[in-house]
């Protein structure tokens, strides 16, 4: 009797469940807040219904988030201790199928060189500061003038990683490549006019993706009949003739910015665990971005070949000759062995790869283990008096002046001009205080050796990290020269700063220790290598999962 009160108060309950899920109301394109219409044809609050996902940009692949074991779970034979394992999250997002490539980044060169001649003394350091340093090549006691002379540039490299590019530079390059695809997208739609990225470019008119978004009669230098004049394809064709607007982020067309990945995220990818549920994998275990703990193959048909490009032994940078070579001495093209189950090629081995992060030697997973990310440094459009955003002009091009001298654009005419936040952000709340937070909860005061020591803040060995200050300034003597100045202090202990960023995977320079996707380096923002190239990742807006909805809640059977 006891039991079939229970069955039957069960019934119930699911009859009730069932109920409540099947007379949700369906609201299609009426507000559920107060029953108007959408989209209406007398006005009315106008949203895109239509919106599916996100585009899959060109050259990334789709990387569901989830948890992982971030760091190094086995042996640490180099005793760095600097990648104890936490457990993290991040979130979906998009990363490139293979490293940036010379015939990529020689694209940017020639649209630089193209809208900012060289051969005009105010935009020469434009292009130059975007070069590659081709002189990374060089050997003291080694013969690599070929690859200083044709690496870059020879069709032959073409499909090569990219190297000789510093931190910096591939940052800059990230922000060209986002402009590059949302005027593509633009111009497919038939929202800005047909052939607006060729015709209407100029030094003095360019498109600049945060300025079409927050200052769209700006784009192209103001030319409305670019921006304006496109014969708009039936989905933007009532809300752009109609209304008057510009494409806008709510229409969900334009694509999230290309950028360097985190080093969680890149760790991340790179383990691929995405068709994995071995519980010592889970748990950090696996090794290689492969299946296995070889860096050979273990399958009958490829028994014995190398799964990545990387140094073996001294003197052995590819094998003997023949079937065991591993196909490379220097880098190899790109996609040359097998991808990883995310489809990602070459996470370890071939070069390693800048990531977004400042290094430090400890991943502060105590304070947060979501989207774990140290470099933000917040900042805001600058307005000019009567409102309106300041928009850099051929006059006012923003320029970093690096350690080593060289000269490098960080805001290109048609951008938006950046200032920190100030006390108007800040001001009462308790998820951040200040514009830079690259040394938050470590290298400031209250977390130094030396806090009770402190009385001169500029004294180089007051501070945690005792990190070399070179200084490049203009020549008191000659204008158009640069003075350098070495920093030669004996006192020096480190070059760990706040300008130095991390790098993960191994190269083909490096032995197998470092292909574990744990591994963890560092080297200085504005130099480059012959070892070190990129990629670029994308943040991905919406659901988690790619073309599947959120599972619901159902009621029991």
């Amino acid at each position: 009797m006891k039991n079939a009160l229970v069955f039957k108060s069960l019934m119930a309950l699911s009859i009730s469940i069932l109920l409540f899920s099947c007379n949700k109301t369906d609201y299609g394109n009426s507000s559920r807040a107060t029953g108007w219409k959408y989209n209406s044809k007398d006005g009315g609050f106008q949203v895109n219904t239509n919106y599916k996902e996100q585009e899959t940009g060109p050259g990334l692949v789709f990387v569901e988030g989830g948890t992982f074991t971030m760091g190094r779970v086995q042996d640490d034979v180099m005793h760095d201790w600097n990648n104890t394992p936490t457990q993290q999250h991040v979130q979906s997002f998009y990363m490139d199928e293979t490293e940036v490539t010379n015939v990529m980044y020689l694209e940017y060169l020639d649209w630089l060189k193209g809208v900012y001649p060289p051969t005009e003394p105010k935009y020469k350091n434009i292009y130059h500061g975007a070069l590659p340093d081709t002189l990374v090549w060089r050997n003291r006691l080694g013969f690599n003038e070929m690859m200083t002379n044709n690496y870059l540039r020879h069709p032959a490299y073409a499909n090569y990683p990219v190297v000789g590019v510093n931190w910096i530079q591939a940052v800059e390059f990230s922000k060209w490549r986002t402009d590059r695809v949302n005027e593509r997208i633009l111009e497919e739609e038939r929202v800005i006019k047909e052939n607006a990225p060729f015709e209407d470019v100029s030094a003095e008119s360019t498109f600049n993706t945060d300025t079409y978004l927050n200052a769209p009669s700006q784009t192209y230098g103001g030319n409305d009949e670019a921006t304006r004049g496109g014969k708009k394809s039936e989905q933007y064709e009532k809300r752009n003739d109609s209304t008057g607007l510009y494409i806008q982020r709510k229409d969900g067309l334009l694509l999230p910015k290309y950028r360097l990945p985190t080093e969680a995220e890149w760790e991340y990818a790179a383990l691929g665990l995405v068709e994995l549920r071995s519980y010592n994998i889970y748990r950090g275990r696996k090794k290689y971005p492969w299946d296995g703990q070889y860096t050979r193959s273990g399958k009958r048909r490829t028994r014995g070949d190398q799964l990545a490009n990387f140094k073996q032994g001294d003197g052995d940078y590819g094998g003997i000759a023949g079937w065991s070579d591993d196909g490379a001495d220097i880098t190899a093209p790109v996609a040359s062995y097998d991808p990883n189950d995310y489809g990602l090629y070459d996470m370890a081995g071939n070069v390693a790869e800048w990531v977004a992060d400042v290094y430090r030697p400890i991943v502060d997973d105590e304070y947060n283990d979501f989207n774990y990310y140290r470099g933000n440094v917040y900042t805001k459009n600058a307005i000019n008096p009567d409102g309106t955003v300041k928009i850099v002009t051929t006059d006012s091009i923003i320029y970093d002046t690096l350690s080593n001298g060289k000269i490098v654009a960080r805001v290109l005419p048609g951008g938006i001009l950046q200032t920190p936040v100030d006390e108007n952000e800040t001001y009462l709340r308790t998820n951040f205080t200040q514009s830079d937070n690259r040394n938050f909860r470590d290298g400031d005061k209250s977390s130094s050796r030396y806090y009770e020591g402190f009385q001169d803040e500029n004294i180089p060995n007051r501070r945690m990290y005792n990190s070399p200050i070179h200084s490049v300034e203009p020549s008191a003597e000659d204008s158009t020269k640069l003075d350098r100045r070495y920093d030669e202090s004996s006192k020096r202990t480190t070059i760990v700063s706040e300008e130095v960023r991390v790098y993960k995977g191994g190269s083909w320079k490096d032995r197998a220790y470092w292909l574990d996707p744990a591994q963890r380096r560092f080297f200085p923002q504005d130099m480059a290598t012959d070892y070190i190239g990129f990629r670029n990742a994308m943040s991905r807006v919406g659901e988690k999962a790619k073309n599947k909805k959120t599972p619901k809640h159902r009621a029991p059977r």
